[in-house]
């Protein structure tokens, strides 16, 4: 008796930890929240949170898969990946019993390709690839994605270090889909892309933005998070949706299929849905607000970043990037190699 009751005793600590707190183990890219979300959360809960961070979705989806769906608890990521991780069987169905704050998510976010039915994901922030740039230092008006190909700008563009985005940005350029599979078209973008290289000075997802707002680079292509913090210190920047057509991306949250602390996954959902802390997020993380109930706690100096623009409401006329052929995605993945060569990376 003796025996069993410490056999229980120690599968009780593994779950809760050494100190005998609840757990939760969250997995995503850094700086997804504010301390004070993350510190307020520990305080108020008594869930011991643990934060772990992944650079590229296909990393987070090889460990996932390697783990089973195990090891973690909460993670978010991009749509196509959300989509992904679904078909997988690696997430569990969401209880909306824990989740009494459900109902302050914008509609708007909701019923996505990757989740018809609002089954497994909490949309948390929403972006489209932008164009910024500093009207001082360009002498003409840039509206579409073939501005950037002007050849006044030779070594002052700088973009994101995102294939999918940089190479469908010339397809969008031929009038043509993200995600096609015609791996015609897609040559014929890549050999379109190789002729913007001359014109590129740097690739790179991290802190582009201070790159523009110094003047490293004179306009750049980049992500509504680095857009907000971009604007935030240089009011005077353009900015620009491309006439060509906008990408549009979720990035979503769900609960592994078996997660180790699945209730304290909901607990921390349900506290981050919340009105005024999910406003304290949407501010940190410099995406679209995807909490309408968060809309109004907004500051005001951020609520044009962080609010979706109402001429861009109807989310159809955007299109998301999403899973392409094993081929189509190999090409892809070819003629970005090739392009990083052509400018000297």
């Amino acid at each position: 008796m003796l025996k069993k009751l410490l056999v229980i005793i120690s599968f009780a600590l593994i779950i809760s930890g050494c100190s005998g707190k609840p757990k939760l183990v969250i997995y995503t890219w850094s700086d997804m929240f504010p301390q004070e979300i993350l510190t307020g959360f520990e305080t108020e809960t008594g869930i011991k949170l643990r934060y772990v961070n992944f650079d590229t979705n296909e990393t987070m989806m090889a460990k996932l898969k390697a783990a089973k769906g195990g090891r973690y608890d909460l993670v978010i990521a991009d749509d196509y990946m959300l989509e992904n991780v679904i078909r997988e069987g690696l997430v569990q169905k969401l209880d909306f019993s824990q989740l009494s704050n459900y109902s302050n998510i914008n509609p708007l976010y909701q019923k996505q390709f990757y989740d018809p039915k609002d089954d497994f994901i909490i949309p948390y922030g929403a972006g489209v690839q932008t164009i910024v740039y500093d009207p001082e230092k360009i002498n003409f008006k840039i509206d579409r994605y073939l501005d950037l190909w002007h050849p006044d700008l030779a070594q002052r563009v700088g973009i994101i270090d995102n294939f999918r985005v940089i190479n469908g940005m010339a397809l969008k350029v031929m009038g043509h889909s993200y995600n096609t599979n015609d791996q015609n078209v897609i040559r014929e973008a890549g050999e379109f892309l190789n002729m913007l290289a001359p014109n590129i000075r740097l690739i790179r997802d991290d802190k582009l933005d201070d790159e523009l707002v110094s003047g490293e680079v004179y306009v750049a292509v980049m992500y509504t998070s680095q857009v907000t913090m971009a604007k935030m210190e240089r009011p005077d920047l353009e900015i620009v949706f491309p006439e060509e057509g906008i990408g549009f991306g979720i990035m979503g949250a769900f609960i592994p299929s078996k997660a180790p602390n699945p209730d304290a996954a909901h607990a921390f959902l349900n506290y981050i849905l919340d009105a005024e802390r999910g406003a304290l997020c949407f501010m940190e993380l410099g995406y679209y607000s995807t909490f309408s109930a968060s809309d109004p706690f907004i500051d005001d100096e951020y609520r044009d970043f962080l609010t979706l623009p109402e001429d861009f409401m109807d989310l159809d006329s955007m299109e998301k990037i999403q899973n392409i052929s094993p081929e189509a995605e190999a090409l892809h993945s070819r003629i970005w190699t090739e392009f990083k060569s052509a400018t000297g990376r």
